[in-house]
C-alpha cells in the first residue's frame, strides 16, 4: 500500500492556497498510472473501464465508500462500462493532499 492510501484526509479551510503545480506533480507521480493533471493543476482525473454495468457500479459504490469515510467527494462521469473521477478541493480552489490521499484509495480498489 501506498504511503498516500495509509493517510486521512484532513478537513479543508477557505483560504487556504491550493497546491502548486510541481507538488500536485510530485504527487501524481506517487499514484498508479492513469491519473492525469489537468492543464491549469487545479484537477486530477483517471478513467476506468469495465466489462459490464455491474462492474461499474460496484466500483462505483466502492468508490463512494472511500469517499464518505474520508468526507472527500469526487465529480463523477459514470456510464455502462465506464466511470471517469475527478478530484479538486472546491474550498481551496485547486488541488489539495486530500485529493491524492483520496486518489490512491481508489487505486486500491480491484477492478476486475
Amino acid at each position: 500500500m501506498s504511503e498516500l492510501a495509509e493517510r486521512r484526509c484532513t478537513p479543508c479551510t477557505g483560504g487556504a492556497p491550493p497546491l502548486a503545480r510541481t507538488e500536485a506533480q510530485q504527487l501524481l507521480d506517487r499514484l498508479a498510472s492513469g491519473w492525469k493533471l489537468s492543464d491549469e493543476a487545479r484537477a486530477i482525473r483517471r478513467e476506468f473501464s469495465f466489462k459490464d454495468f455491474y462492474r461499474t457500479m460496484s466500483f462505483v459504490n466502492a468508490l463512494a465508500h472511500i469517499a464518505n469515510i474520508e468526507d472527500h467527494h469526487p465529480d463523477l462521469e459514470v456510464g455502462y462500462n465506464y466511470c471517469a473521477v475527478t478530484f479538486t478541493t472546491h474550498a481551496v480552489r485547486g488541488l489539495s493532499e486530500n485529493d491524492f490521499i483520496c486518489a490512491a484509495k481508489i487505486d486500491l480498489i480491484p477492478l476486475s
